[in-house]
């Protein structure tokens, strides 16, 4: 018998959620026992900032430019290779649970098979997964819709209708504040989607006999918009009972200051003058959000963690108990964070900052391998996740992987040269195109802007996070801050790959 590989993904998570990473409000005591136990990156960045796009990154171990998936919408290509590929031809029992998201949800005429799937009554294989049973934040589509109408069907129309926001029409608010997206939810706990992932989860795995290698991807839906746990949770976390987030600013005044210091598109989105990418509602204008309201919003973010984290725990205990967890890695990740109040803002996209690029990135290796646990600072990204299956599983790299097995300590960084991590944003929403770059290197997080519709290719962001870990103080035309500033960018263009694989989005998501 070879290593078992868990890999464990939340759907906008920040690094901050989770207590070992300093979060003061859900309690997370199963993941947060995987940080200390296990080795914590505490400067993991994903290669893009929202959903499709840095799936296929995981899935690939290719960059966006590579793998072709810019901005949601654009479908993975149907030949476009994956690690669970790699590890089945190796004779790994491979399953993916919950939210895969490498083709668009949208999808009307059926084009995509991740979306027949759960309308057809069929499991796969797709992807180089054997097994495949698919859940995403609307209980109207895949695996998951399917066994909510035959089950519950009552229960469909207690979720919020996310669907319909996620196609830019929806932007309604609700619970006790009135906040954008939160809605009240009476399904039962065991029939909503986290616990159903889990609980699929562990049927195919107490399917396997204990020799048998597996490759499972547990990947949980929340805690993305809408917020709309249980009702039944909901007295977790009194929402009354906790403070704003720490990176609110404050006041509108106070976050209208600092985002006057940012490229335009930042305050035009605060003030509601133009949403210039399709990843938030256009109808919400945040500079309009109250603090009651974000500290609702807070506390359901945190209920849905709390959820998540318990259903880990049930795997974890499952896997015990079956004798194979000594034989497991179990990985853990999200796929982008959510700004949750940062600059006085909500959501997600074209902002490359730290609430939404730096991500949890946790590696526990199997008891039987032997290697320490370890917190480690040096830069890393998702783009090493498919690399360090490869690792674990005692398979050569393939060629086409752009990453590389993540390091065990400290020293083993060093030794691989570890400096930098990237990330790019490219999107076209109504009219409006945008184009980011970013390198995350010594302590600075440098943005250049590309010529785009919106800007002409001067602008950008440097932050010194020692100075400035809320990322309030933009130093792109800092006079003393300008060499380093060339330096960064110069550093970037060597290292990340020409975009190659641009093809236009099918669908709004």
């Amino acid at each position: 018998m070879g290593r078992n590989i868990l890999f464990i993904t939340t759907d906008q998570m920040r690094f901050d959620a989770l207590g070992a990473h300093g979060g003061k409000v859900a309690r997370t005591p199963i993941i947060d026992s995987i940080a200390r136990s296990g080795i914590d990156y505490q400067r993991a960045h994903n290669q893009n900032v929202v959903c499709m796009p840095a799936r296929s990154t995981m899935l690939t171990g290719q960059y966006v430019g590579t793998h072709g998936v810019w901005m949601n919408g654009v479908p993975l290509p149907a030949d476009a290779p994956s690690v669970a590929s790699v590890l089945g031809e190796a004779g790994y029992r491979t399953a993916l649970f919950g939210k895969a998201h490498f083709e668009p949800h949208v999808d009307f005429k059926g084009e995509f098979y991740e979306n027949r799937m759960g309308l057809n009554g069929e499991f796969g294989p797709h992807r180089g997964f054997e097994h495949m049973e698919l859940a995403t934040h609307s209980p109207l589509i895949l695996h998951y819709g399917a066994w909510l109408r035959e089950h519950m069907p009552e229960s469909i129309g207690g979720f919020y209708p996310n669907l319909t926001s996620q196609m830019r029409v929806n932007g309604t608010g609700g619970g006790e504040t009135g906040a954008i997206q939160v809605h009240g939810n009476p399904i039962v706990r065991d029939a909503y989607h986290t616990d159903w992932v889990a609980n699929r989860t562990l049927e195919w795995l107490d399917g396997l006999s204990p020799e048998e290698d597996f490759f499972c991807w547990m990947s949980f839906p929340d805690p993305h918009h809408p917020w709309d746990p249980p009702e039944s949770e909901r007295g977790r976390i009194p929402w009354r009972e906790i403070s704003v987030p720490e990176g609110y600013p404050g006041s509108t005044e106070e976050a209208r200051r600092i985002l006057e210091q940012k490229p335009h598109h930042w305050l035009d989105y605060f003030e509601g003058r133009k949403v210039s990418n399709m990843e938030a509602p256009p109808s919400f204008i945040p500079a309009q959000m109250v603090p009651d309201q974000l500290r609702e919003i807070d506390a359901l973010t945190h209920i849905e963690n709390e959820l998540i984290d318990e259903a880990c725990g049930r795997v974890l205990a499952r896997l015990e108990a079956r004798g194979v967890l000594d034989e497991t890695d179990i990985f853990f990740t999200t796929d982008h964070g959510e700004l949750q109040g940062d600059f006085g803002l909500l959501f997600k996209g074209a902002y490359h900052v730290d609430a939404l690029m730096r991500v949890p990135l946790l590696w526990q290796p199997a008891r039987a391998a032997g290697i320490e646990g370890a917190s480690i600072e040096a830069p890393v990204g998702h783009i090493d996740l498919a690399p360090t299956f490869c690792s674990v599983a005692d398979l050569q790299i393939p060629d086409w992987m752009q990453g590389q097995a993540l390091p065990l300590d400290g020293e083993d960084a060093e030794r691989q040269n570890r400096q930098r991590v990237l990330t790019e944003w490219d999107s076209d929403f109504e009219g409006d195109t945008l184009s980011l770059r970013t390198i995350h290197r010594d302590g600075y997080t440098c943005t250049f802007y590309q010529k785009s519709s919106l800007y002409d290719g001067s602008e950008g962001e440097l932050y010194d996070l020692r100075e400035d870990p809320h990322q309030w103080v933009n130093l792109w035309n800092d006079p003393e801050r300008q060499s380093i500033k060339r330096d960064l960018i110069a550093d970037l263009r060597d290292h990340l790959p020409v975009n190659h694989n641009r093809r236009e989005p099918v669908s709004p998501v």
